[in-house]
């Protein structure tokens, strides 16, 4: 499918808020309150990258959902998912050593009422991709809206991308879940995911035979895998690249930075007009490694800030010029 200058990168999946538990108890509830929720936050990294982008699942219409709504139009991302009366989604975070550790609260909420007319009605037919990932596939009618959207979006051609971003605690059937992740693996034109996403997907497996396990099972052009301090790898069909993260200081804490990173990987493809799988294919190896170098670096900047809080452009564009955090 060729692309259009005027062509949107489509999200789809959670909104939330992570409340976060402040040890101090300076906050009237004793929380403080992030917007969140992966898919959210590639979205939010995206539009601050400067990449023509759409939401495309519901949001709220309660006081949380305002925030979440005004916070994506403030970065120029397109809301096209409609405002429902119910509920917000909410993640009850505890931080030990800057990591976070989640407790999902989701029933009944907005952002899980998604059916395929809304979503019929949200994607413009001109889409140039689709990426969907974490809570949204964890299970439900909502996980089987998603994966229908997904597997259509990839038979219309549209470039696809997939993030699993495991969350063990809400997965109630573990194998059914593996089942659905690896069919949309069938499907997905880039994959990212985590040494510890990797490690749940594929229990009792060393790393090196887990990810050609997984790689055997997608048609993926593109496959990342982050590693935490240790950088990230890449693989495409051609080449495998290992980056290595920068030296920096002053981390603050990981939340978002894998989907800092999924949204770098997506806005560097999307700027030398290469959402594509030949397009992919056809990336030579310096190119490969300075797009992870790129998503890395983005990760890092995000480190260094209280919640999710990607780089713009131009902080990214900077940190990369002087090669420093």
């Amino acid at each position: 499918m060729p692309m259009q200058a005027d062509a949107p990168v489509i999200i789809g999946g959670e909104n939330l808020i992570d409340s976060i538990a402040e040890s101090s108890g300076t906050t009237a509830d004793g929380f403080f309150h992030n917007l969140g929720g992966s898919p959210y936050n590639v979205a939010v990294a995206l539009g601050r990258q400067g990449v023509m982008t759409q939401y495309v699942s519901p949001i709220s219409t309660d006081d949380f959902g305002g925030r979440l709504a005004a916070h994506l139009t403030a970065q120029g991302v397109t809301l096209t998912g409609p405002r429902l009366d119910a509920p917000t989604s909410r993640a009850i975070v505890t931080l030990k050593d800057g990591i976070p550790h989640y407790r999902f609260l989701r029933d009944g909420t907005a952002e899980r009422m998604i059916t395929a007319p809304m979503l019929q009605a949200a994607i413009p037919a001109n889409a140039r991709h689709f990426h969907i990932g974490s809570l949204a596939l964890a299970g439900g009618a909502d996980a089987d809206v998603w994966e229908a959207a997904f597997i259509a979006a990839a038979g219309a051609g549209i470039c696809t991308s997939l993030d699993p971003n495991v969350r063990p605690s809400l997965i109630d059937d573990p194998d059914s879940y593996r089942a659905r992740i690896t069919r949309l693996l069938g499907h997905a034109t880039v994959v990212k995911l985590s040494d510890e996403d990797l490690d749940w997907l594929y229990p009792g497996m060393a790393q090196e035979a887990a990810i050609a396990t997984m790689r055997s099972q997608t048609k993926a052009a593109l496959v990342a895998l982050t590693k935490g301090p240790d950088g990230a790898e890449a693989w495409t069909a051609q080449h495998h690249v290992r980056v290595a993260n920068p030296a920096f200081s002053g981390l603050i804490d990981t939340i978002g930075a894998g989907d800092t990173f999924m949204a770098t990987l997506i806005a560097g493809l999307a700027a030398n007009d290469q959402l594509g799988k030949d397009a992919i294919i056809a990336l030579g190896e310096d190119a490969l490694a300075a797009l992870i170098k790129r998503g890395i670096y983005a990760a890092c900047l995000n480190c260094t800030k209280e919640g999710c809080n990607p780089p713009s452009a131009t902080e990214l564009a900077e940190a990369l010029k002087n090669e420093r955090i």
